[in-house]
């Protein structure tokens, strides 16, 4: 499978995340990316260089004022104290309910608490390009779907299914799912289907596409009553106006198997199938993993080669993201056992 590789992700490397209320050095690290590439390059995947700039599609998919301010942090954060290049800022306000969001405060931290869901994403010196250079790979990847690829591969990373249209959070920036079913859209699919096979629910993807009937959203995800991002992905949550009934949310409980994982995904791949979509991305988190440090499913190495082979009988143009997994060391032979599935099928 062809699939798109930038080294830019290491450019983003923060040495330490808040987790559960405790500063600890941080999962999403650079050395996810590195597995990945390796487990691509030794089972003989093509791999490339992102080649389309994802600027025109980026408002799109995410607010400008979002945009501008993610672009312009790191360097706003240096004015404020050259010493803070040794330093990694973090929220400590939000603009909770009764609080307003419209009028944006002209105080950097208080900004990064409206463009933020959590103190858990940090950013750094290279944040920014590394996102940028993830939704190129992802608006690489719908082009080369939407020429004739039957599927590509977004080996990419920080994630990007927890950004929304105006927010950062669960380690993501640019919602790179949502980029590349975007440009699928503009490139002439008239209905997009996103399949979100990550532990935690791609809160990000929905709410950017919650009021659309041309993106179909799909996602298997632990319960929010007790898994991040915990406030969104309940099962009554099925879309509003014109995206009435294009939303599709499986939660299930911490610990959850496989067979009842894989009766979850038959599901959204029935829902798929009705919806008549033209086109799939797949946000491709493999956190699902029996070993993953912090997520609780049970799949196995070997389930997600039946991921990819379940996958390829929607039989659509495929996009795969990759998002979550923080198993570091197996993360590649998981990713590559999925586009290994959906080739042999």
């Amino acid at each position: 499978m062809r699939t798109v590789f930038t080294p830019l992700h290491a450019l983003h490397a923060p040495a330490t995340e808040f987790f559960r209320g405790e500063r600890v050095p941080c999962f999403e690290k650079v050395d996810r990316a590195r597995y990945v590439h390796e487990a691509l390059v030794a089972r003989g995947h093509r791999v490339d260089a992102p080649e389309v700039d994802s600027r025109p599609v980026l408002p799109q998919v995410h607010g400008e004022r979002y945009l501008a301010f993610l672009e312009s942090a790191w360097a706003r954060w240096l004015a404020l104290d050259p010493a803070n290049a040794e330093r990694q800022p973090f929220p400590s306000t939000w603009p909770i309910r009764t609080l307003r969001a419209d009028r944006e405060p002209s105080e950097f931290s208080a900004q990064l608490g409206v463009y933020s869901m959590d103190n858990g994403t940090p950013i750094c010196a290279g944040t920014w390009d590394a996102a940028k250079a993830g939704a190129d790979a992802a608006a690489t990847a719908a082009r080369w779907v939407s020429q004739g690829e039957r599927a590509a591969f977004v080996a990419t990373r920080p994630p990007g299914h927890h950004a929304g249209p105006d927010f950062m959070g669960g380690y993501c920036f640019l919602n790179n799912a949502a980029v590349a079913a975007q440009a699928l859209r503009n490139a002439g699919a008239a209905r997009v289907a996103v399949l979100d096979v990550d532990y935690h629910h791609g809160n990000g993807t929905q709410a950017i596409f919650y009021e659309r009937a041309d993106v179909q959203f799909v996602s298997l995800h632990g319960d929010p009553r007790t898994e991040f991002p915990f406030f969104l992905g309940h099962a009554d949550e099925v879309g509003a106006g014109a995206g009435q009934g294009f939303n599709l949310n499986l939660p299930l409980p911490a610990g959850a198997l496989a067979d009842a994982w894989f009766d979850a995904l038959a599901a959204g791949m029935a829902r798929i199938r009705a919806f008549g979509a033209e086109a799939l991305v797949v946000s491709l988190g493999l956190d699902t993993f029996e070993h993953d440090p912090i997520s609780k499913f049970k799949l196995s190495s070997d389930d997600f080669l039946r991921l990819g082979e379940r996958v390829a009988s929607l039989d659509l143009p495929t996009v795969f993201v990759l998002e979550g997994g923080y198993a570091v060391e197996a993360l590649g032979q998981n990713a590559v056992n999925v586009l290994d599935g959906f080739e042999s099928a």
